[in-house]
Formats: structure tokens, C-alpha cells, sequence
């Protein structure tokens, strides 16, 4: 079974060209019991011919434009960020609060690769998530009226945190 590999080049006017290719499959030798008889192995190097470069180009082509609207400049980018962190009026919170961020993210990290690594925990919480995502598609997505319970939920939660209700 030949697989397809993605080849991409660019050029120096922004336009990008990706290229299909044939892969040869590897053949190697297995030991099979089948009761099938083997059959001889096909020689694909002969059945394949070398494509030249601009007819490969011409089968799959990819090209961007150069639209200044679609990319943002830098120093505008930079201008804004600089713009709204001078508008922040207590610079140390958000430095206290992003660092606790990065904290929990890095210790998160260290428990998900503890629980990772007990043999067959892992696979017990997929099936748990599995069951829960399960769960919750029948008693909240299914039906139209457990779908506006579900909305209203939501719209509590967000007046809750807003400071509205």
C-alpha cells in the first residue's frame, strides 16, 4: 500500500508549493502463518517513473498572498500590548497572579506525569471522562428543553461572576 508524502519548497515571492509524492513502501520480512500462499513481491522501481520537477509542482500548489490587512504590523502590535499595560493600575497583582499561573501550569504538569505514569490509571480516567462527556450529552445536549436549562445555567454563572445578579 503506497502512502503519500508532502513535500513543500518556497520561493522568494511569498508563495509556497507543496508537492504530492508517492512513497515506496519498506519491504521487510515477517513471519506470517497464513494459510494463503505467499505471493512474489512486485517490484515497484520499474512500475515508477521519475517526474520531473515542474510537473510534480503543477499537481498540488499552495500560494499566499501578500495582504496587508491579514497581517498584523509588529510595532502596532507592540504599541498596543505597551498601550494597555500601562493602562493597568496595579502592575504587581497581575505579575503575583500570572506567576501563579505559571506555578500551577508547571505543577500540573508534574501530577498529570506522576498519573501518567501508574500502569493502568490513565485508562481508568479516559473511561471515567468518557462516561462523564457521555452523561453529559444525554442530560444537558440531547433534548431542546435541557439545552435552554443548560443555557440559563450559564447565563446565572456569567451574571454571578459579572457581579450583576
Amino acid at each position: 500500500m503506497a502512502t503519500t508524502v508532502y513535500a513543500a519548497a518556497t520561493s522568494t515571492s511569498m508563495a509556497a508549493t507543496a508537492v504530492m509524492l508517492p512513497r515506496l513502501p519498506t519491504i521487510t520480512t515477517t513471519a506470517r502463518c497464513s494459510a494463503l500462499p505467499n505471493l512474489p513481491v512486485r517490484s515497484f522501481s520499474t512500475s515508477i517513473k521519475q517526474v520531473s520537477e515542474s510537473k510534480r509542482s503543477s499537481l498540488f500548489q499552495i500560494k499566499a498572498s501578500e495582504d496587508a490587512s491579514a497581517a498584523p504590523d509588529a510595532n502596532e502590535l507592540f504599541n498596543d500590548l505597551k498601550e494597555k499595560w500601562d493602562a493597568v493600575e496595579n502592575k504587581s497583582t497581575v505579575i503575583v497572579y500570572g506567576g501563579g499561573a505559571v506555578v500551577a501550569i508547571w505543577l500540573s504538569s508534574i501530577l498529570i506525569g506522576a498519573i501518567n505514569s501508574v500502569p493502568l490509571l490513565p485508562k481508568i480516567l479516559e473511561l471515567v471522562g468518557l462516561g462523564y462527556t457521555g452523561w453529559f450529552i444525554y442530560r444537558y445536549l440531547l433534548f431542546k428543553s435541557s439545552r435552554k436549562e443548560l443555557a440559563t445555567d450559564i447565563e446565572s454563572i456569567k451574571k454571578k461572576i459579572a457581579g450583576t445578579e
